[in-house]
């Protein structure tokens, strides 16, 4: 049993806040599988718990659109029959994550705002908070310049996501994220686009992307990477993938685990708070292995 976890890539230092709330993340998904649950719900409670905490772009602490609206995108997928549930656009509710989970039990694979929205008031998920000062001002900051918001498509890809093992063999990946800050409304990245930013098979492993949203979707990132697991290590596979995402002029960073709970914690950019629990404990960390151009 192995549970994977990240909170987002890219050149700024995470500091000491976001890595105790990551072990906290960890410690909480992992109790579930310790405890014989599924791979799907130690994934779900992971991300719920870095949606919940306000300091990463996720839930809570979600980016401001540049209309000031915050509009939630998440995914879950399990890999014991390619089951996937998605929510794109999702407004007013803190928990995007969870309304993807019950979109895994409807007809449905994915969601956009409207629908998103019914399913979750019709269960009653818990309601996001009204942004503070900080990020209206952030906002405002950028509005101000243009210069500004380019630099921050390169500087931060705070999305979260996870990936998980269980004792029964089977896997499941999930992500959850704002989006980048001051986008466009109507943007999508790849974190609600299964195959993009998420992928989990039972037959070859599980993937959580995170990164410059256009180059994961253009590569279909997730999928490229499980599909080169069938003849390669999760590290092999992974580095071959961000090695292209590179030549393509994107960044990324993954967490990778294959059908026999191998797993690898790859990242392009300077950092990428991550971390994994087993039966030896729990370990988190600012950055893992940095793969650069050949």
């Amino acid at each position: 049993m192995i549970l994977l976890v990240h909170g987002g890539a890219g050149s700024r230092r995470p500091g000491a806040n976001l890595l105790r709330k990551l072990a906290e993340s960890l410690s909480s998904g992992f109790r579930i599988v310790q405890r014989g649950g599924s791979a799907l719900d130690a994934v779900t409670e992971s991300i719920r718990v870095l949606e919940d905490s306000g300091l990463f772009n996720a839930g809570s602490g979600a980016n401001l659109q540049f209309d000031g609206i915050r509009r939630l995108d998440a995914s879950l997928m399990e890999g014991i029959d390619l089951n996937a549930g998605s929510v794109i656009g999702l407004e007013g509710i803190r928990n995007p994550s969870m309304a993807a989970r019950i979109i895994m039990d409807l007809p449905h694979v994915i969601l956009t705002h409207k629908g998103a929205k019914s399913i979750a008031d019709a269960h009653k998920l818990a309601l996001i908070p009204e942004p503070d000062r900080k990020v209206v001002n952030k906002l405002k900051r950028i509005k101000r310049s243009e210069k500004v918001l380019s630099k921050l498509y390169n500087r931060y890809f705070s999305t979260v996501g996870a990936v998980c093992f269980d004792k029964y063999g089977n896997l499941a990946a999930g992500s959850s994220t704002g989006g980048v800050p001051a986008m466009l409304p109507g943007r999508v990245g790849d974190t609600p686009v299964i195959g993009s930013g998420i992928f989990a098979d039972n037959t070859i492993g599980a993937v959580a992307c995170t990164g410059t949203g256009e180059f994961i979707i253009r590569l279909v990132l997730a999928k490229e990477i499980c599909m080169n697991m069938k003849n390669l290590s999760p590290q092999k596979a992974s580095v071959l993938s961000l090695q292209r995402i590179l030549s393509l002029g994107g960044q990324a960073g993954v967490i990778v685990l294959n059908k026999h709970g191998r797993f690898a914690i790859m990242h392009t950019t300077n950092y990428m708070v991550s971390g994994y629990a087993n039966n030896k404990g729990i370990v988190v960390q600012q950055g893992s292995k940095r793969i650069s151009k050949e």
